[in-house]
């Protein structure tokens, strides 16, 4: 059974709003030890602002975090999928593109955001957990067997190089005793 994004997205996700400014975006993700927010505006997702955007803006001459605008910020094409989505995707997705986060959201409702460190958790998770093998490795495993056994047998009767001479018996001799 694949593994689908709900299974390891958080849930417990802080959002912002359009008209916030940009510090108290900064508290939001200072006091929750975060990098992304899904920015919402009348309820409904309409980007996603992260660290690295803040930081960006601020460095403009000019710009005052208490003044500027989590919009002016925010990118408004989040990467957006919905929780069924299947990790392999989302996990694909998010490295071709470089995406740091994947907001969760159903009919443009935020139920989860999916980020590197869920992605990471998520790797941990599958890689420690008890190994089914599948019907594909348990084929290729007995075919390999097959063929490694096939190559260190030798046909019947015939010597190779390695092998030493056997010498034959002596022949015993027909009669009696002596």
């Amino acid at each position: 059974m694949p593994h689908v994004v709900d299974d390891f997205m958080t849930r417990a996700v802080h959002t912002i709003g359009t008209k916030s400014p940009l510090s108290e975006a900064h508290r939001i993700m200072n006091d929750h030890a975060i990098r992304h927010l899904p920015v919402l505006e009348g309820g409904r997702l309409v980007g996603v602002v992260s660290m690295r955007d803040l930081h960006l803006i601020e460095t403009l001459k000019g710009v005052d975090p208490k003044e500027v605008t989590v919009e002016e910020a925010m990118s408004q094409d989040a990467y957006t999928v919905s929780p069924g989505t299947e990790l392999t995707e989302v996990a694909r997705t998010m490295a071709q593109h470089k995406y740091g986060s994947a907001v969760v959201a159903r009919g443009g409702h935020v139920e989860g955001i999916f980020t590197t460190i869920d992605a990471l958790k998520a790797l941990e998770a599958i890689l420690s957990s008890p190994r089914q093998p599948s019907r594909t490795s348990a084929r290729r495993k007995a075919a390999t067997r097959k063929s490694t056994r096939a190559a260190t047998k030798r046909p019947a009767g015939k010597r190779t190089a390695k092998s030493p001479a056997r010498k034959a018996a002596p022949a015993r001799k027909r009669g009696g005793r002596r």
